[in-house]
């Protein structure tokens, strides 16, 4: 009670920013914990910058323009085509792309692309297109963006087998970010676990823990990403490569779980409520569940979310060593195998298009990460 009384007090000192009335006095730590987190603009906004990359990434099918494993055989190395507003010598509330041509260059021989201002096609909504199998349980051709038969609408580019890069860039998302989420998931089960028994019950337990946990973290973690990660069978189908590079980021990350969890159960384990439960009878595994955990849960969060980059960015770099996933598997690392050419990012700058989203999710978790960090402490300033 008093530690409430002390948040709402401050909370009252800043009232231009909360609600007013007497909210305060009766707010959930919840409630308090949001009403701080909107302060933070910049985490406002990332949160709803990662809300739609996840959201894209659930109906990247329906979202894609074209199906991202469909081939363009016309239109290798295709650049971004622009949208025009102003076409056929007037303007337009429908936008438009025109035509694109394609022509070998007599003395460099590199292909070129130019439009063609005489062919039109207006962009679509909900058009029909590619054939796909939305989360693989029906069939379905309606794509939320299309052009007019016979055009083309290649946002930013086809890559070396005509493939349209947005689409691709669309469905490797949904990999990309679902590693993230479900290998900070096992970490955390992990963490929780292993640091719950090392931070309350301590004496050997925590010995032995602590003892591998330092040895764990003695490991470079890209070689050792790379050693487990060549030892996956080549004969493994695509999916089970998958989900054995989410469990190899799972065991290679609870560590820093697992030391969060321990320092909070060391702080926490003598408080009077804890001492409390206990003499009342109840089990130290639910001293631990219904008692510790609730009360630093806040914490976890936070720990967690800066956590999923760091999922992000080992997949990404192992399927960019070619350690990862495979084609015909489709992530943002996957993507990127296909710039290590110099002479094609030169030539084909929008292959590299895919570093842009991975930073922007990164950018985005961590802003919400701080954010979250600012609400989890009431007394901070």
């Amino acid at each position: 009670m008093s530690r409430r009384l002390g948040i709402s007090l401050r909370f009252r000192r800043e009232k231009s920013d909360l609600p007013e009335g007497e909210s305060y006095y009766v707010a959930t730590p919840r409630q308090l914990m949001w009403w701080k987190f909107r302060k933070h603009k910049l985490a406002v906004v990332a949160l709803y910058v990662l809300g739609v990359m996840y959201l894209l990434a659930l109906f990247a099918e329906f979202v894609s323009p074209y199906n991202p494993n469909v081939r363009h055989i016309r239109h290798l190395y295709a650049p971004s085509q622009k949208i025009h507003l102003y076409y056929e010598g007037r303007w337009h509330v429908q936008p438009a792309v025109y035509g694109l041509k394609f022509e070998i260059d007599p003395v460099t021989l590199r292909e070129k692309y130019y439009e063609e201002k005489d062919k039109t096609y207006r962009l679509r909504l909900f058009c029909r297109g590619d054939q796909y199998r939305m989360w693989g349980l029906f069939e379905s051709d309606i794509h939320l963006l299309g052009v007019e038969p016979g055009g083309t609408l290649f946002l930013l580019g086809t890559d070396r087998m005509g493939r349209d890069m947005l689409s691709r860039i669309i469905a490797g998302s949904r990999i990309s970010l679902s590693i993230g989420f479900i290998g900070i998931i096992l970490s955390f089960i992990i963490g929780l676990i292993l640091g719950g028994i090392s931070g309350y019950f301590g004496g050997t337990a925590d010995l032995l823990i602590q003892r591998l946990i330092e040895v764990m973290r003695a490991f470079p973690a890209i070689p050792l990403w790379m050693g487990l990660s060549a030892a996956l069978p080549m004969t493994w189908s695509p999916l089970k490569v998958y989900f054995a590079i989410t469990v190899i980021l799972s065991l290679l990350g609870w560590v820093g779980v697992a030391r969060a969890i321990r320092g909070k159960f060391l702080a926490l384990r003598e408080e009077d409520f804890a001492v409390a439960a206990y003499l009342a009878g109840a089990s130290r595994w639910r001293i631990i569940y219904k008692h510790l955990l609730p009360s630093f849960m806040s914490h976890i969060i936070v720990v967690l979310t800066l956590r999923i980059p760091h999922m992000i960015m080992g997949e990404t770099a192992l399927s960019y060593l070619g350690l990862g996933l495979r084609p015909p598997i489709t992530s943002w690392g996957v993507l990127l195998k296909e710039c290590q050419n110099v002479q094609d990012m030169a030539h084909h700058p929008w292959l590299l298009l895919p570093v842009l989203f991975i930073i922007l999710v990164i950018l985005s978790f961590n802003f919400v990460g701080d954010g979250l960090r600012d609400a989890a402490d009431p007394y901070a300033a």
